[in-house]
């Protein structure tokens, strides 16, 4: 578990930390499509896959394009539907967890990943916002 967990782990290095939430988000839809390509062939994997697929890959498409917005505003209503994604795909691993025979240990590695993930995009928000924690 603590192996899986490493996939994630950036350096903190200068060059790496501003890029860290992309690069995570980028990883982290990696290993949800390699999630979702073990599941087996039925039709209720088929929604929670469509699904989970859409809402896991969205958190870090917005957080790509946000990089590419126009104003701040912009940047921050990316951040903010990243944030949404980010719940959402919390929700579809962890019925999919709760409510199917499939592998409950690496779909908390994931849960653990997207909640960091939340964690970071909703500070982010809060920053960007002006609002103190």
């Amino acid at each position: 578990m603590e192996a899986q967990n490493a996939k994630f782990k950036v350096q903190n290095n200068s060059s790496k930390r501003k890029t860290e939430l992309r690069y995570r988000c980028y990883y982290f839809s990696i290993e949800i499509i390699k999630l979702l390509v073990t599941l087996p062939e039925k039709k209720i994997y088929w929604t929670i896959s469509d699904q989970l697929l859409r809402c896991a890959t969205s958190v870090g498409a917005n957080v790509v394009e946000a990089k590419s917005s126009s104003s701040r505003k912009d940047f921050i209503k990316y951040y903010e539907i990243a944030l949404k994604s980010a719940n959402e795909t919390k929700y579809w691993l962890a019925l999919l967890r709760d409510a199917t025979d499939t592998n409950r240990e690496s779909v908390n590695i994931l849960l653990a990943e997207i909640e960091e993930i939340s964690k970071m995009l909703g500070a982010s928000v809060l920053t960007l916002k002006n609002k103190k924690f």
